[in-house]
């Protein structure tokens, strides 16, 4: 069972505030994540091979081609403010 002190070290670890009145049920969650965690702990997984992803996939991307993208006029009329061939946005930096 996790206690309130468990669930105040824990928010503490992870610098986070919890207000007194959320301790109750902080620590029931806790404690439900930590049978759960138990439960995966009685399996016995030692014919399993450790794994990043659960279906085995070799490069998924595809090949890198040249392509016709939008024509640079075409892509500018969407812009509000357009400056020597570019969108204008506003400056962000103070000089």
């Amino acid at each position: 069972m996790v206690t309130h002190d468990d669930v105040i070290y824990v928010a503490k670890l992870a610098r986070l505030k919890v207000e007194a009145d959320d301790l109750d049920r902080y620590a029931g969650q806790l404690s439900s994540i930590l049978s759960h965690i138990d439960k995966i702990s009685e399996l016995d997984l030692t014919s399993v091979e450790p794994t990043s992803h659960v279906i085995d996939l070799s490069n998924v991307f595809r090949e890198d081609e040249p392509r016709p993208s939008v024509d640079r006029d075409e892509a500018l009329a969407n812009g509000p403010e357009v400056e020597n061939g570019a969108f204008r946005v506003p400056p962000i930096l103070e000089s």
